[in-house]
This record gives structure tokens, C-alpha cells and sequence, in this order.
């Protein structure tokens, strides 16, 4: 791991892919329609045929119906190859890219003495961290933290390590679930937190447009400025959200905010946003010391 132009299918035979069944949703539907446009383009007259003596009088109109039904058969298969290609490669090959990149956005790893990877999964941004702490001769650790609640058996921390072995970091790497909303770590403990396309998820039974999802992921990012040290660094990979992340990192005040230019993942849009948090707060006339955790949204 770590090496310019790592093989994928390497990254995908040690991690496997998140959610995969859907990729395969998606590439079963492709097939279903490509077959059925087949269907369309070699019978393309008796469909024309049943079609006016069926439902439609005049034939131009039956030939009209069976050449777009077929033209969209076909776009919408096309359509589909193309989503399920962008999940499986956003799963895989793009998530350990990003995962790179997110790395070098710290500039001294050797300094770090603990880290935070916010919703490991199967492990490409932990054992990126921990290739680098290995890299850089620091005797830290990278704590990997997965939700609670799921019941996805592949995302719980013995596979996690299993991953972690394979890359030959385990002994930089610990695991353990817990709530991303109310994060089971002091103030002020870790170095370095990053997060790789987890935050969108927190609250997504609300209905990702809704503001009591809106309200959870600003709690995660509350969660997170109140872990990291004073004058830490933290990394965030995630979807659609940057904006409003940018927003409240604003509100409260983190220092060297960065927005990565648009990457296309999962069939969506995605950025790296990443901050410092100030080694001091001051507090001036008419101003109040900030809350880190963020509590107070309903």
C-alpha cells in the first residue's frame, strides 16, 4: 500500500467492496435492458406489427412507439453500466486514491501520536494513516471507529484488523464501534482525524435533504473539533455536504479550511474539506467561548 499505481484489483482482493450488492442491483438491470433492446432492434417489425394491431391504428404510430421504446431500453442499460462502473470503482480503486491524498494533507505524520479514521469501514483510510505512521517512525496508533448500529458483518473490528495484517500495520491500528454523534473520547485527545465518504451517512433515516439530518452531521463535525487538539489537523472525504461543512467549520472558527476541487463519487458530486483547529480560542467583548459539541440543535 502506498505505492504509485497500485495494482486495484491488489486493493480489492485485501478489502472487497462496501455495499456491494448495489453494484449488482445496478449491473443486473444493465443486463436486463440491454437484452431487452436486443429483443427490440432483431424483432423490431413483429413488435411494430402487435403494436397497430393491438393498440395503435395508424402505423407510422406503432413504429414511432417501438423505435423510442427501444432507443430508451437501450440509454437507460448504457445509463446503468456506467452507474455500476462508478460504484465499484468509487468503492475501490477511488477510495484508496482519495485515501492518498487525504494522507499527504498532513504535512508531519511523525509528530502524530494518535489518529482517528471516523467510520473506517473495511479499512483503505486506516491503513493508509497507519502506512504512514509506520513510514514515518512514529510510535502512534490509528484508532478506527465504526457506527454502532450496523449490521453489516464485514464492517466489525475483527475484519477491520484482518485488513490491517494483510497491509502489515496491525500494530499501528485499533478498532472499536461507537456513536460518530457522541464520540467515546476526551477533549483534545487526537492529533489527526480523517473520514472517508461516512459523514453523509449519519442520519440518513431523516431523509438526507431533511434539517434533522443536516442536524446530525453537524454533530458528527462538532464530535470531531472537540476531539482533535489544539492545533490538530483533520481530513474529511464525503458527498454532496462540503458546503454547509464549510459553513460550520466557519461558525466555529477552525483555521485553514480547504476545499478540494469536485471528484465524482458514487454518482455524485464529493471534496476533501480540511481544517485546524486554533491552539487558542479568544474570547473578545460580546463574543461567547464556543461549544465543540454542538448540542443544542434539534
Amino acid at each position: 500500500m502506498g505505492k504509485a499505481g497500485r495494482d486495484w484489483t491488489q486493493i480489492y482482493a485485501i478489502y472487497g467492496v462496501d455495499d456491494w450488492q448495489t453494484p449488482l442491483f445496478l449491473l443486473l438491470h444493465a443486463v436486463a435492458f440491454s437484452i431487452l433492446s436486443v429483443v427490440f432492434l432483431i424483432y423490431f417489425e413483429p413488435i411494430c406489427f402487435l403494436l397497430h394491431h393491438r393498440f395503435l391504428a395508424a402505423p407510422a404510430a406503432a413504429r414511432f412507439a417501438a423505435g423510442f421504446t427501444g432507443s430508451v431500453t437501450a440509454i437507460s442499460a448504457v445509463c446503468l453500466f456506467f452507474a455500476a462502473a462508478n460504484f465499484f470503482y468509487s468503492a475501490v480503486a477511488l477510495h484508496w486514491e482519495m485515501s492518498q491524498r487525504i494522507v499527504s494533507s498532513v504535512a508531519d505524520w511523525s509528530s502524530v501520536k494518535h489518529a482517528l479514521d471516523l467510520g473506517c469501514g473495511r479499512g483503505i483510510l486506516l491503513n493508509a494513516v497507519a502506512l504512514q505512521l509506520k513510514k514515518s517512525g512514529s510510535s502512534g496508533r490509528v484508532v478506527g471507529l465504526n457506527p454502532t448500529q450496523t449490521r453489516n458483518i464485514t464492517l466489525s473490528p475483527n475484519h477491520t484488523l484482518r485488513t490491517a495484517a494483510l497491509e502489515g500495520v496491525q500494530k499501528y491500528v485499533t478498532c472499536r464501534p461507537g456513536d460518530p454523534r457522541t464520540l467515546p473520547f476526551s477533549d483534545g485527545y487526537f492529533d489527526v482525524v480523517v473520514s472517508a465518504v461516512f459523514v453523509h451517512t449519519v442520519g440518513k433515516e431523516f431523509g438526507q435533504k431533511t434539517a434533522a439530518a443536516a442536524a446530525e452531521r453537524m454533530r458528527v463535525l462538532g464530535e470531531v473539533v472537540r476531539v482533535l487538539k489544539p492545533g490538530g489537523v483533520a481530513v474529511v472525504w464525503d458527498l454532496v455536504h462540503a458546503p454547509e461543512y464549510v459553513q460550520r467549520l466557519n461558525e466555529l472558527r477552525m483555521e485553514d479550511i480547504r476545499v478540494s476541487e469536485r471528484v465524482t463519487a458514487f454518482m455524485a458530486g464529493s471534496h476533501i474539506v480540511s481544517f485546524r483547529k486554533p491552539r487558542q480560542h479568544y474570547v473578545g467583548p460580546g463574543e461567547v467561548r464556543l461549544d465543540w459539541r454542538f448540542n443544542n440543535l434539534c
